[in-house]
């Protein structure tokens, strides 16, 4: 069973298809004049909300006036990138107390907990436990990208959960001692800057269950919130981290916290594919750490965020001037009875088969080899599918037809109408054409 968070709005989709040409997991398809998204290959990316140009790919996320009401004690765990959405921000305590006045009993920044595992990455690194190059899994995308298409990476992914999960936990046990109250009746909001990071609190990768309740996106609460923070005269001293955690909003930034200098730090899903197909090929291996982010600019660049990248980008950097280096260390195996590791490991999650039978299944695939030199290998996507291969293998799985192709659909008319026409005997007195 998958769990998405990008969806399809059919009324709104045209099936121009541009949004299978864009999808790095040709994960879509367009049949019958609709886009539909297949949910065994979506990494919820948000690259087709990024391009579809009538607005018909959405992402799903929870609103806080349906959910507020559910819990006695409310937390808020604000993602760095939602400072770089205010013009003018030259203190990040208006944005927290704005988030208080909004509501929230609570807030913990996200920060926070990135600065421990900026921490606890370079004690791992310098220990050698780690197989280098270590590749960052802050961004859920990258981690199901490399789970689903490079599965012989696995194991140079760092076991460490992401700030945001990491952040949960820590505020979850704060707030229990600090109110008394039962776990149930706290609720963790995630400000989110991306539809990934939805589908990654219900189907978390390398723990069984993250602490986060309910994930706002940024766009749905930045107006309320910025209603709130103008009323806000003197703010209330609540920020507990430095320039390291907040520099995680932007591409580099989780890189800087480490103080390493044999990394590399890519952004935007088609240059990560390709950092990660010649890290693969081995064309990679003199570097330590490895930082990939699906979203350009990182995650000031998400598909849910209000501000344009380069924007929001320049404002964390003016904001970083006026904040301490780091305001949080690993402490331990384990931070205030929270353990900072992953409980399972990454494991290759390959697509659905051809067939359950083995035999059968490389027979499949020597057709689709065999069909798709028959294509034109034009890659247009005038038949639904993104490329030529993609085509053959719908073909052979039976959900497609080699007349989709509109270059053989039109060779078969012509054909079609040349049996036709050579069929019929001319009329007395006509001329044949």
């Amino acid at each position: 069973m998958f769990i998405h968070s990008v969806t399809l709005d059919a009324d709104k989709c045209m099936g121009c298809a541009t949004c299978i040409r864009h999808c790095p997991m040709e994960a879509i398809r367009v049949r019958n004049g609709k886009a539909f998204i297949l949910s065994e290959r979506c990494i919820d990316c948000g690259e087709c909300i990024r391009v579809c140009p009538h607005k018909a790919k959405k992402a799903v996320f929870d609103k806080w006036e349906d959910n507020a009401g559910k819990f006695k004690y409310r937390v808020a765990l604000p993602a760095p990138t939602l400072y770089g959405q205010f013009n003018n921000l030259d203190d990040v305590d208006y944005v927290l107390t704005g988030l208080k006045r909004l509501g929230f009993d609570m807030v913990f920044e996200v920060s926070r907990a990135a600065e421990i595992v900026s921490d606890y990455t370079r004690k791992l690194i310098t220990s050698g436990e780690l197989k280098t190059p270590v590749i960052s899994s802050a961004c859920p995308v990258v981690v199901r990208l490399i789970r689903a298409r490079f599965p012989h990476l696995c194991d140079h992914v760092l076991p460490i959960l992401a700030p945001i999960h990491l952040a949960a936990a820590i505020a979850r046990r704060e707030a229990m001692e600090s109110t008394g109250l039962p776990s149930g009746d706290i609720g963790i909001f995630f400000i989110s800057p991306c539809p990934a990071k939805s589908t990654d609190v219900r189907m978390p990768v390398g723990l069984e269950k993250s602490d986060v309740d309910c994930v706002i996106s940024i766009a749905d609460i930045y107006k309320d919130l910025l209603k709130q923070m103008n009323k806000v005269t003197t703010p209330e001293m609540l920020s507990h981290s430095g320039l390291v955690g907040i520099g995680w909003a932007t591409s580099g930034g989780e890189s800087a916290g480490l103080l390493e200098e044999k990394y590399l730090a890519a952004d935007g899903i088609d240059q990560v594919i390709k950092i990660l197909e010649e890290l693969e090929d081995e064309k990679l291996r003199d570097l330590e750490f490895i930082e990939l982010n699906a979203c350009p600019g990182g995650c000031v660049g998400g598909a849910a965020v209000v501000e344009n990248p380069f924007v929001a980008k320049a404002r964390i950097q003016l904001l970083r001037k006026y904040l301490p280096v780091s305001r949080n260390k690993f402490t331990g195996r384990d931070t205030k009875g929270t353990e900072i590791g992953w409980t399972s490991s990454l494991e290759y999650v390959p697509d659905a088969p051809l067939s359950d039978d083995m035999t059968e299944a490389v027979k499949k695939l020597q057709h689709i080899e065999e069909l798709t030199k028959t294509l034109p290998g034009l890659d247009c996507g005038a038949c639904g599918a993104p490329t030529c291969h993609a085509l053959a293998e719908d073909i052979v799985r039976g959900k497609a037809h080699r007349t989709d192709c509109l270059f053989i659909l039109k060779a078969r008319l012509e054909e079609l109408f040349g049996e036709v026409r050579g069929g019929i005997a001319p009329k007395t007195g006509d001329k044949e054409q």
